[in-house]
């Protein structure tokens, strides 16, 4: 998992910003909008490591302060990098767990840092129960999920026909036969 931490709040120049904030840092009473922009990005990160994080931690005065569902990472103008996701809320584990707790690494120097989290450990999504820490299936197992899955509904040409005839495009997406 990620640890963002967030320096003391000060004002910046909207016309030197990638994203074009008037402030960056922590303080307390900042609308979630505002928060989420500045723990965003943008940031010095590279590395296969930061693109197979799903979640980061937000802390502010050693305190965290927010979590955060990554979607992804992307470039920004300014040739850094920053997170596209979510706010997460009362209720996910991952915010239910750090959210008005000390800053799992503490303060750090370094905004982005990385730690592990009891919550990381996941299961492969094939059903087998095997743990990863990255993605969502171990090497090969995709293949084994969707082979059990074609021979629920009996051989592959039965699988293809079902799914021709059940699937339907999303409205933006053009049918392949077009």
């Amino acid at each position: 998992m990620i640890q963002i931490t967030l320096g003391r709040f000060r004002l910046t120049d909207p016309n030197r910003d990638a994203f074009g904030r008037s402030q960056i840092g922590w303080t307390d009473g900042l609308p979630d909008k505002q928060f989420f922009d500045i723990a965003r990005g943008t940031w010095s990160m590279r590395g296969e490591r930061v693109e197979r994080e799903r979640f980061a931690v937000i802390s502010g005065s050693a305190i965290t302060r927010g979590a955060l569902e990554i979607d992804r990472v992307v470039d920004t103008a300014d040739g850094r990098r920053a997170f596209e996701g979510r706010l997460l809320g009362p209720g996910h584990p991952v915010y239910d767990h750090y959210v008005g707790q000390p800053a799992p690494k503490g303060i750090q120097q370094n905004p982005i840092t990385f730690f592990k989290s009891p919550l990381d450990d996941r299961k492969c999504n094939c059903g087998c129960g095997e743990p990863i820490d990255r993605g969502d299936f171990l090497p090969g197992h995709d293949q084994r999920a969707i082979h059990e899955r074609i021979g629920r509904v009996g051989t592959v040409m039965d699988f293809i026909t079902w799914f021709d005839d059940t699937w339907k495009p999303h409205e933006n997406q053009q049918d392949d036969a077009a």
